[in-house]
């Protein structure tokens, strides 16, 4: 027990500065993609909007509970505070945009967990991407 726990550790140490500035970077992102996915929410019309404005609208209340989780559970693990530099919101003028977008943030995502050394962080990005794929599927498929 105690070998393996030296090596999270070492891993921890190899690239410190890159995971808290991904997990930093991400947090933020989250942040701002609920008031991204909240302002197209308010804005869908058409056949299906009824689907879409249910679907964006779990997005956006899901986001900030779980991009808080993870910054708490991350300070928490690694004793250090996340800085969060100002960013702007994305402005998502549609739905193809807002899926597009969801492809992109769990690209960052699956690349951040590669390098995470908290399997419990891990897991908590995990619940983001489930989050991102049923949003999409219903997105695409449902409205």
């Amino acid at each position: 027990m105690e070998r393996s726990l030296k090596k999270q550790k070492d891993k921890t140490l190899q690239r410190p500065n890159k995971v808290h500035e991904m997990t930093a970077m991400l947090v933020q992102e989250l942040m701002n993609a609920a008031t991204s996915f909240h302002k197209l929410h308010l804005k869908v019309t058409g056949p299906g909007s009824y689907a879409k404005h249910m679907a964006l609208g779990q997005m956006y209340e899901s986001l900030p509970k779980l991009a808080d989780d993870i910054a708490e559970g991350f300070q928490g693990a690694c004793e250090s505070i996340l800085h969060c530099n100002p960013k702007p919101y994305v402005y998502l003028n549609d739905v193809k945009h807002a899926v597009e977008y969801m492809r992109d943030m769990y690209s960052a995502i699956s690349e951040l967990q590669l390098i995470m050394p908290y399997s419990e962080i891990t897991n908590q990005l995990d619940l983001v991407k489930d989050l991102i794929n049923s949003v999409k599927y219903k997105l695409l498929f449902l409205s």
